[in-house]
């Protein structure tokens, strides 16, 4: 927990600098709750701060999609107890290791009983893996033991087709672990009953319900009771139906999210399968940033480091290999790598164990949500203002005798009004009274982030974005720069070897290995096949495929074309250790020794320019050794050469050594450190890596949009400009010296304030290492830009974190770096990160529609209201009327413009500002105009409108009616119309896509339609009565002079300085009151 300094620190930090010219004193002293620029990592005071502040009529409907504190703290414990049972465990096991070993022959060990065609069961796997019993271990023979008992092969995996598959689910359980079930419509029907304005309504009809009766009869007096009842109970189901179907859609992404791809080894091929179709018996090969898909053993290891922290809650990190062979499920490889042999999955796990006790969602709150809660706060205030001033009036005129009805009679008279009829007119003047609240705080606005956070999530599935957290599919909308990877992102990811040389001989073509003499070829396929986390093998066909990362891909399938034996060169030598290959030292190597030699060969691979550094001599194409001196610059210019073409450079390099020389036990081998220097260049590779149709197209979209692209690559600097000036992200007037283009190591050497001014101008940054991105990423928020950062790699991770929006790759991302982002890029693609951007603007555009909507019925509908009844002491929208409203208003409304998809328009804007003023001066000027029109227009209609529609000569009772039917109509069909023109608030074309948004014109359809219905056909209901063709003409006509109104308003200048400004001190003054009583 933070203290309350820490937790202002905290605020001040994510407010930012101050703007220019200051402010007023209460301004600079008051700290607004709801002002939080990113929730990615804010503080439980924070988020409490502003829960606190706001003001809520329906808090399990408000707070429903936003972090619950409570529970999240509940989970932790939860969490804390689970792992602290683990170290329990452990700590027993460390305890007893000792003597188990020592005693291991003699102990007696329950012996394995078979399950199905199975010799173990599963429980037995469970309990030797839970308890990290070497002893069970052991005893059941080791790996090669437990495989047998399993049926499956540690090198081939399992063979068989999906009978197997299916009979091993059977026997050992699936991968999957219960989730909790959804939220039933019932529980969202139970959520909307908790209004407090709704159930104080229902109080009221009930008792009007009974007075009525009691004093009308039956059959006339259950109309004003039951018409509100059945109008706060469509409120409620309306409600409670859009509710659910938003929940449905986040059940369905959740479900998205949890469904990792996993490699595994099956039938000696490898293949990508997901995390649910995992098996007992599965070989799985483990990577640096790879997450244990499931309870297991050690197979094989290479330096493998294991981060037990999710399940053990401790940052040590644990080296596995045959003496430590236990694998918890849930965990990440945070170095080396190995395979495992699956041994538990599902609940049959303590990480399935800990997910089924805490696997419901606890939910996030967004910038924007937090923001328009003061939106709804402040509006609240004038609406209970206005609500409770408006009680008084209407009190004050009922008991003083003031107040008529519509045939003149005094509604109260002291000593004659019977009790029944005075309790009635107090029940109508406090349901209309509260009923003001219900239209005036709209607890629907800040829900409508989340009604159009599911639709623009839902959609962008579909453009290849899975978004992991909320928050930031809005913060992609102010994003003004993204730091995007090269390889897969810029690029196809489809590498090729075009350029090779040996020596200082160029092969041409590459595969043509009748230019490589014998030794040469054979030091190349051993270091080729042996150092790689790649995969040669044939398919189901026949046919040679590779696997491995795109890089990997392309040597191996050099080598295959070259001659190499993927499996032969393997069987022929041993791998006696590996340095794996990570984007820090760029490189990879490995250990091998020939089956019947006694010596050792150490292969590297890695960047030409970082390995051709460490070599000493070279093989010339005669098979000769000859010192690298002489010819360094030769092969320096053939690295560079290859860059300038835009290709990446790979070396290859070994060492001899004596077999004496190298470590035989086993601890000391894992602790091994492969010579790095006095190396023999073997070959230098030039792939190719074309960039992505499209992505120049991108990348001007992007700048034409204000949202400037740097590229961050770990590649060479020349490789880097040359694809940078490519992609267009380098003019090709453009500087290509420092600060524009820049290494890595150069910009991390830097001052301070020379690195501030250098990431201003900096456009690609080459040979960076995962530092290098972290650095480049805190400068540039530092300096108050709103930063999206791609990254694929586990150390990529803290840049993913810390910046304001982390994109990983969905095809090249390991499961760490996923886990740290904010989006996942399904298809690796800069063009699917542009159009996150479209939907991140779309999503504030959207809200901001529906706000000046929102104003536009509020400020038309309060005002009417108390108006008429400061005036004459009734209000024309009655209770049922104003449910009706409320609905199309708050539910509908936010469905009509809070999906409206994105448009080309959106690019043309700069980013939004994180503190840009929700509602803009474009927003007032037009629900200004439309508002004031609005209660001219009905204020005159309600005073005028009997002379105006020629009914001074019907029943005064009915003339009334009629009046106040039109003003009812006449008010609805302006909100139908202005909804066209909330859809584009700075646009003169309102109707532009408005067919192909078919959600919007149902929603209006409809709402047109069931006001004809009201209006005719329910006025028992309603207070209306039947409206004659020239009525509905007059209604229609009203509503549809908004249209031209808007075009014309758009011609009307506003001020920069934003509006909101002048209602901001007494608007903090009485937040601050409110704090200070909480």
């Amino acid at each position: 927990m933070t203290t309350v300094d820490e937790d202002k620190i905290l605020h001040d930090l994510e407010r930012g600098a101050p703007e220019e010219g200051g402010g007023s004193a209460v301004a600079e002293e008051f700290s607004d709750p709801f002002d939080i620029a990113n929730t990615k990592n804010a503080s439980h005071n924070l988020l409490k701060r502003w829960r606190q502040a706001a003001l809520v009529l329906n808090a399990s409907r408000r707070f429903r999609y936003t972090l619950d504190l409570k529970r999240d703290e509940e989970q932790e414990k939860r969490r804390r107890m689970i792992r602290a049972h683990a170290q329990v465990i452990r700590a027993a096991l460390l305890f007893k290791l000792a003597g188990q070993r020592a005693t291991v022959l003699g102990t007696a060990v329950v012996p394995p009983s078979p399950s199905g065609t199975y010799g173990v069961s599963p429980e037995q796997l469970a309990s030797m893996n839970r308890d990290h019993s070497i002893a069970i271990f052991e005893q059941y023979g080791g790996v090669k033991g437990i495989s047998g008992m399993l049926r499956t092969d540690v090198e081939t995996g399992i063979t068989g087709d999906d009978d197997e598959f299916a009979q091993r689910r059977d026997a050992f359980g699936s991968n999957t672990y219960p989730v909790k079930k959804g939220r039933t419509f019932w529980m969202f029907l139970w959520d909307a009953w908790q209004d407090t304005t709704l159930i104080i309504l229902i109080v009221a009809a009930i008792a009007s319900l009974a007075l009525g009766i009691k004093t009308e009869g039956i059959e006339e007096g259950w109309y004003d009771g039951g018409s509100i009842t059945f109008a706060v109970l469509l409120v409620i189901i309306v409600t409670a139906t859009s509710d659910y179907r938003q929940s449905l859609q986040f059940q369905n992404l959740n479900e998205e999210k949890r469904n990792i791809q996993v490699e595994v080894i099956r039938g000696g091929r490898r293949e990508k399968v997901s995390i649910y179709d995992i098996v007992v018996g599965d070989v799985i090969p483990l990577k640096i940033g790879d997450q244990v898909p499931a309870d297991g053993l050690v197979t094989t290891s290479h330096s493998l480091a294991i981060d037990e922290s999710s399940m053990t809650g401790e940052s040590k990190i644990i080296h596995k290999d045959q003496k430590a062979p236990f694998l918890m499920s849930g965990c990440k490889v945070e170095d080396g790598a190995g395979t495992m042999l699956v041994t538990g999955v599902g609940i049959n796990t303590e990480w399935g164990l800990l997910m089924t006790s805490i696997s419901e969602d606890n939910g996030e709150e967004t910038p924007l949500q937090v923001r328009l809660n003061g939106v709804t706060t402040f509006i609240g205030i004038v609406g209970l203002t206005v609500a409770f001033s408006v009680l008084v009036i209407l009190l004050v005129r009922y008991f003083t005798g003031t107040s008529k009805d519509p045939d003149g009679t005094v509604q109260f008279v002291r000593g004659k009004t019977s009790l029944g009829h005075t309790i009635d007119g107090v029940i109508h003047i406090i349901t209309a009274a509260v009923t003001i609240v219900v239209v005036a705080v709209p607890e629907g606005l800040p829900l409508a982030v989340t009604l159009t956070l599911a639709y623009s999530m839902k959609k962008m599935m579909a453009d290849k974005a899975l978004v992991r957290r909320l928050s930031a599919c809005e913060t992609m909308g102010s994003a003004t720069t993204i730091c995007s990877d090269k390889t897969g992102t810029l690029t196809l990811n489809q590498m090729t070897v075009v350029e090779a040389y040996v020596g200082k001989r160029k092969i041409d073509p590459t595969e043509d290995s009748s230019q490589l003499p014998a030794s040469v070829s054979s030091l190349l396929d051993e270091g080729l096949a042996q150092n790689t986390s790649g995969s040669v093998f044939l398919s189901k066909d026949g046919e040679v495929e590779v696997s491995g990362s795109p890089t990997e891909k392309a040597i191996l399938q050099w080598g295959v074309k070259l001659g190499m034996k993927f499996d032969n060169v393997k069987s022929e030598s041993i791998v006696l250790h590996v340095s794996p290959f990570n984007s820090t030292k760029k490189r990879g190597g490995a250990a091998v020794r020939g089956r019947t030699g006694s010596q050792v060969h150490v292969h590297w691979k890695g960047a030409a320019e970082i390995i051709l550094a460490s070599c000493s001599q070279y093989i010339d194409i005669n098979g000769s050794l000859q010192s690298i001196d002489n010819d360094m610059d030769f092969l320096k210019d053939a690295i560079n050469n290859m860059a300038e073409k835009s290709l990446r450079c790979v070396a290859v390099a070994y060492k001899t050594f004596e077999a004496d020389m190298v470590p035989t036990a086993q601890e000391q081998l894992s602790q091994w450190t492969l010579p790095e220097d006095d190396l023999v260049l073997l070959a230098i590779v030039g792939i190719k890596d074309p960039c992505r149709p499209g992505v120049r197209e991108a990348v001007e979209l992007c700048t034409h949009a204000g949202v400037k692209v740097r590229m961050v690559t770990g590649d060479n600097i020349q490789t880097a400009k040359a694809i940078a000036q490519e992609c267009g992200i380098l003019s090709s007037n453009a500087e290509t010296g420092e600060p524009y283009v820049m290494e890595g190591k150069r910009f991390r050497e830097l001052p301070e304030k020379e690195r501030e001014e250098a990431a201003k101008l900096l456009l690609v940054m080459g040979r960076s290492s995962p530092t290098d991105k972290l650095m480049l990423v805190q400068t540039l928020r530092k300096q108050g830009e709103v930063v999206a950062v791609t990254g694929d790699g586990t150390n990529d991770a803290p840049a993913l974190k810390e910046a304001d929006i982390g994109l990983s790759m969905g095809i090249q991302g390991t499961e760490v770096a996923k886990e740290n982002s904010d989006i996942i890029i399904l298809d690796d693609n800069f063009a699917s990160v542009v159009k996150v951007v479209r939907w991140g603007r779309s999503v504030y555009a959207n809200i901001q529609k529906f706000i000046q909507f929102q104003l536009t019925v509020n400020v038309a509908a309060l005002t009417i209201n108390v108006v008429a009844a400061i005036s004459s002491g009734d209000v024309p929208l009655n209770t049922v009327q104003l449910l009706w409203v409320n609905l199309i208003m708050d539910t509908l409304g936010a469905l009509a413009l809070a999906t409206e998809p994105p448009t080309d328009h959106l690019m043309d804007r700069s980013p939004v500002g994180r503190r840009e003023s929700l509602v803009t001066n474009i927003m007032w000027r037009n629900l200004l105009i439309q508002a004031i029109y609005q209660i001219s227009v009905l204020l005159v209609l309600n005073f005028e409108g009997l002379s105006l529609l020629k009914l001074k000569n019907d029943n005064i009772q009915h003339a009334n009616m009629v009046k106040n039917t039109v003003v009812f109509n006449a008010f609805v069909l302006c909100q139908i119309f202005n909804e066209f023109n909330a859809r584009k608030p700075d646009e003169l074309n309102v109707f532009s896509g408005v067919t192909k948004n078919h959600l919007f014109t149902g929603i209006i359809g409809s709402t047109f339609i069931l006001q004809i219905i009201i209006v005719n056909f329910l006025g028992k209901f309603t207070s209306t009565v039947k409206l004659s063709i020239e009525q509905w003409l007059i209604c229609f006509l009203i509503g549809i002079i908004s249209w031209p109104l808007a075009v014309a308003g758009k011609f009307i200048p506003v001020p920069k300085t934003p509006l909101g400004k002048v209602f901001v001190k007494p608007y903090q003054r009485c937040i601050a009151a409110r704090e200070a009583r909480t």
